[in-house]
């Protein structure tokens, strides 16, 4: 298995970081950007539509957990299967930059934010 390493390119758009995922590691998914089996994403679709790098870039919803999009069905599931706090991650981008955040997120080798 790889190591997690920083890389921005690796934050995924709702903000969990493939980086340090072990499916990433091993070599069984290409991470988030790259899936392109991950057309059931709303999250993805939307930030794909509008250039957008994450929902850290969306300035239509201030805050992201009014966002349907972001809270949907799919993505409640996701997130408590993973214990995520996938609002913290957009919260942590939003304050620190997305370097700031892969650098941080591949050093604790973490995909997420613990709720």
């Amino acid at each position: 298995m790889n190591q997690a390493m920083a890389d921005t390119r690796l934050i995924a758009f709702c903000g969990l970081y493939c980086g340090a995922c072990g499916k990433y590691l091993k070599e069984k998914c290409p991470g988030c950007g790259e899936n392109e089996k991950a057309t059931w994403c709303k999250v993805r679709t939307c930030c794909m539509e509008r250039s957008y790098s994450s929902c850290a870039d969306c300035r239509e919803m201030e805050d992201v957990a009014a966002c349907k999009k972001f809270n949907n069905l799919m993505s409640k599931i996701v997130g408590f299967v993973l214990r995520s706090d996938r609002k913290a991650c957009i919260d942590r981008i939003r304050e620190n930059g997305r370097e700031r955040y892969s650098e941080e997120m591949a050093r604790k080798n973490k995909m997420t934010i613990r709720r």
